[in-house]
């Protein structure tokens, strides 16, 4: 067992979310950072009153929390949005706000069944913050002072959701990954292989976001060449690896990433 994988086992906890419970769960996370920790624009507090967000796309998503061991605080969550099976040409979010281009990729031409778009990728401020900021803090899960060894042992929380996000695409048959982001957050993903290819132009959408794709395939391929502990760690040893469709396209440049609107 290398490392990163040691240190995840010993801090983390990926949760599928099957429950009603669970799945309020995800949407009060939501709201914790959305609306109390970012104040994100188009997101004010005064528009949830009970303290959760959620939207239409929940409902043909794939949700997953992330545990901090040492506290039992659920401090992460995420999403994968899959085609909805009552409107299988709904688009997703990214077709439906954002400008794309058909280079690098053409979406068009990838079977709707094995496309995901990643979003709602959260990380409550607790676990993100340095220890001193603690006290500084009007909300938050308490964490303790294990979240210094975890910056000392793992490099970020986000590979934690990874480990989510590319088992839900596992067992969605989900092979491409599309997502709007901050170009900052996949600049941060890139430092661990798992940055998007850019497929459109920024737009003003809750802030400066662009359009963004992977081929999960080449992503993983490039990481098990480039990253092999987290190879290791995302896909469980090669156990869990989302698998191509006969049907997809068979050549799409290597890209990569991840979402948090």
């Amino acid at each position: 067992m290398n490392d990163i994988v040691a240190a995840f086992n010993e801090y983390f906890e990926v949760i599928d979310v099957d429950t009603p419970e669970l799945l309020r769960d995800a949407f009060r996370v939501r709201y914790q950072v959305l609306c109390v920790e970012q104040r994100a624009p188009g997101f004010p507090a005064s528009r949830y009153p009970e303290k959760m967000e959620s939207d239409d796309y929940d409902r043909h998503s794939s949700h997953i929390l992330l545990r901090h061991c040492p506290s039992g605080a659920i401090v992460g969550t995420a999403r994968l949005i899959l085609p909805d099976p009552l409107d299988p040409e709904k688009p997703f979010p990214t077709e439906r706000y954002m400008t794309l281009n058909s280079d690098p990729v053409d979406l068009g031409k990838i079977s709707r069944q094995n496309i995901g778009e990643i979003s709602r990728l959260h990380i409550v401020r607790a676990l993100c913050r340095r220890k001193e900021d603690h006290e500084r803090s009007e909300e938050g899960v308490a964490v303790e002072e294990s979240e210094i060894k975890i910056r000392r042992r793992f490099p970020h929380p986000i590979l934690a959701l990874a480990v989510g996000l590319i088992r839900a695409s596992a067992a969605h048959d989900i092979t491409h990954w599309i997502s709007i982001m901050d170009p900052a957050l996949n600049r941060l993903l890139s430092l661990y292989g798992l940055q998007h290819d850019s497929i459109g132009p920024l737009t003003e959408y809750y802030g400066q976001r662009g359009p963004y794709y992977s081929n999960l395939t080449h992503m993983l391929d490039r990481m098990n060449k480039k990253h092999k502990d987290i190879w290791e760690l995302v896909t469980d040893y090669g156990r869990v690896i989302p698998k191509p469709q006969r049907d997809e396209i068979a050549s799409t440049p290597h890209p990569s990433a991840l979402v948090n609107i």
